[in-house]
């Protein structure tokens, strides 16, 4: 993919259709480890080891309308291609975690893209799901909860354009904000 950003939207559209309620989604950046985790972690129905292992293979999906799944295989490769990492651990019942590390000085490092549209069409597009998203930089953080908004809301629909327009503003100028605190 283009942007990490839409890894991002893959993963997440993964956790609502494996049930989550409540997917929490982390940037995190470290300017002197020149590092970049994501983390899209989920409560949703969970994998199995056997799954665990498939899924990171390009060729097994569970979706009936193709016959290949590349957003993981993706995913792992622009981490790993960069000298960082990927993880992904899951338990039925419970959820699934998956972590990837960047490093943002390799030539293979693949732009963040635009991630506060991504995540206020995630939440702006799954009213009955609960999100938080964590972006942080050198310690320095701020958190969006879906759940806070609806409940100030009362009632308006997350998918109002004006809200939609408010959500993905509020986190672009949050993570401006972060930025020029450095």
């Amino acid at each position: 993919m283009r942007e990490l950003s839409l890894n991002i939207l893959d993963i997440a559209q993964n956790s609502i259709a494996a049930g989550s309620s409540l997917t929490e989604i982390r940037v995190e950046e470290n300017t002197a480890e020149k590092t970049l985790l994501i983390g899209i972690y989920d409560n949703g129905k969970g994998m199995t080891q056997e799954q665990v292992r498939n899924v990171q293979d390009p060729f097994f999906t569970t979706r009936t309308t193709r016959k290949v799944g590349m957003g993981i295989p993706l995913f792992k490769m622009a981490a790993e291609q960069t000298g960082g990492s990927f993880t992904l651990t899951s338990q039925v019942g419970v959820g699934t975690n998956v972590e990837a590390v960047f490093k943002t000085d390799s030539i293979d490092f693949t732009p963040l893209g635009d991630v506060a549209a991504t995540i206020s069409t995630i939440v702006c597009m799954n009213e009955d799901k609960d999100f938080i998203y964590t972006r942080k930089i050198d310690g320095a953080e701020f958190k969006f909860s879906s759940a806070d908004i609806k409940k100030i809301l009362d009632g308006v629909p997350l998918s109002e354009p004006t809200v939609m327009n408010w959500v993905e503003g509020y986190i672009s100028e949050q993570t401006e904000e972060l930025f020029n605190n450095l």
